[in-house]
């Protein structure tokens, strides 16, 4: 936990602290069969709102959530509750916190009639809010993460929280369809890119050993997009093709987080494995090894000549890749390493032809199209196999 009270950062003498404790205990003290809290008050959007912090097993009886039900958007005041998304919330807090890892969840935003609380302004924006018995805080977002704690207070792991805080903003606003609006306005954030959160995650399992390829595979190094879901001009993958790319080596499966793998030994290997590869793949081994960064004409080219350059491309080559490796001793198999560098990866080549590359319907001309369908993927993974005498 981390302590507020450095003497480097706290240099309010003692005397000063004594005073202001004397002027805010009364009352504290006079509303102490209350909800009571200090309060920070500012104002956005025409509105009179709160900040108030609430220690976790007040939250249970101080929120209250109230849900659409069934096709009828009237009946409540945001959206219908997505099922089990709670139960994701409370088994990441308790994963975290059985860790001693550290956690964070957004701020839960609410509203309330001004008339049915009390708001006690001291000056400077400061308060104390008093929420009398009874009264209850409708969430405008946050209803979720709200289930999450309820549940987690009332289960046998209480304690991982009971010493945790709550943040809520509270709006001043007793009017349903205003706070309809307010939710629908809150709903329309864009949605983050899934290269963005993997960067973001937690190094561990495919994300850290996706980072680490990124900086240790000169094919990826520089070459990769972070950010977007899909690569800028000048830059051929993204994170989210390379964490995908991982998961298909070491599971098979394109969505295996890979928790229980030890991720710098993982990452030593697999780098090794696609230095190795890219070298000597006649497709890649300019980019590869090349000191320079490729123009925006190279990147293109490369893009349009080899299914390497795509994402479907990557996970073909995962998903033979798990075939050469060995899981006990953390190796891949060298010459099926060569020998799948030696392959064409063109999309001109006939081995891909019908499964992920195939021509363009109703097309005269030698025109073709690339699939990423996990059937065609397959196809190409046993055509490749059945080609090297694998199978």
């Amino acid at each position: 936990m981390v302590k507020t009270n450095d003497p480097d950062t706290n240099n309010i003498s003692s005397e000063v602290k004594a005073k202001f404790n004397g002027f805010i205990e009364p009352f504290f003290s006079e509303h102490y069969r209350e909800s009571c809290y200090p309060g920070l008050i500012f104002h956005q959007g025409k509105r009179k709102m709160l900040q108030i912090n609430v220690p976790a097993k007040d939250l249970p009886t101080l929120l209250q959530a109230k849900p659409s039900k069934d096709n009828d958007p009237d009946s409540g005041k945001n959206r219908p509750e997505v099922k089990g998304h709670a139960e994701e919330i409370k088994d990441y807090v308790v994963e975290r916190a059985k860790a001693d890892k550290p956690w964070v969840l957004g701020t839960i935003t609410a509203n309330v009639d001004q008339q049915h609380i009390k708001i006690q302004e001291l000056g400077r924006g400061i308060c104390i809010v008093v929420i009398p018995n009874g009264v209850k805080l409708d969430i405008t977002d946050g209803q979720h993460r709200k289930s999450a704690i309820h549940e987690l207070i009332f289960s046998d792991e209480s304690h991982l929280i009971s010493h945790d805080d709550f943040a809520i903003t509270l709006i001043l606003e007793g009017d349903k369809r205003q706070c309809q609006t307010d939710f629908r306005d809150m709903a329309q954030t864009r949605q983050l890119d899934k290269s963005l959160l993997l960067s973001f995650g937690k190094f561990e399992g495919r994300v850290g050993i996706t980072k680490n390829l990124i900086e240790q595979v000169r094919m990826f190094k520089e070459k990769t997009e972070k950010i977007k879901a899909s690569p800028a001009k000048q830059l051929i993958y993204t994170t989210n093709y390379i964490a995908r790319f991982v998961s298909y080596v070491f599971a098979d499966d394109p969505n295996n987080q890979l928790q229980d793998i030890d991720v710098e030994q993982s990452s030593e290997a697999l780098g090794e494995c696609l230095n190795q590869f890219f070298s000597k793949c006649r497709d890649t081994h300019d980019i590869s090894e090349s000191k320079e960064k490729p123009t925006i004409n190279q990147v293109a080219a490369f893009k349009e000549y080899s299914i390497l350059g795509m994402s479907v491309g990557l996970e073909v080559l995962g998903r033979l890749l798990h075939c050469t490796y060995d899981k006990d001793r953390k190796y891949f198999d060298v010459d099926k390493v060569s020998q799948l560098a030696q392959l064409d990866w063109s999309r001109k080549n006939s081995l891909w032809e019908n499964n992920i590359v195939r021509k363009a319907i109703n097309s005269d001309k030698k025109v073709y199209r690339v699939s990423n369908s996990p059937s065609a993927v397959k196809d190409a993974v046993v055509a490749v196999k059945t080609t090297l005498g694998w199978i």
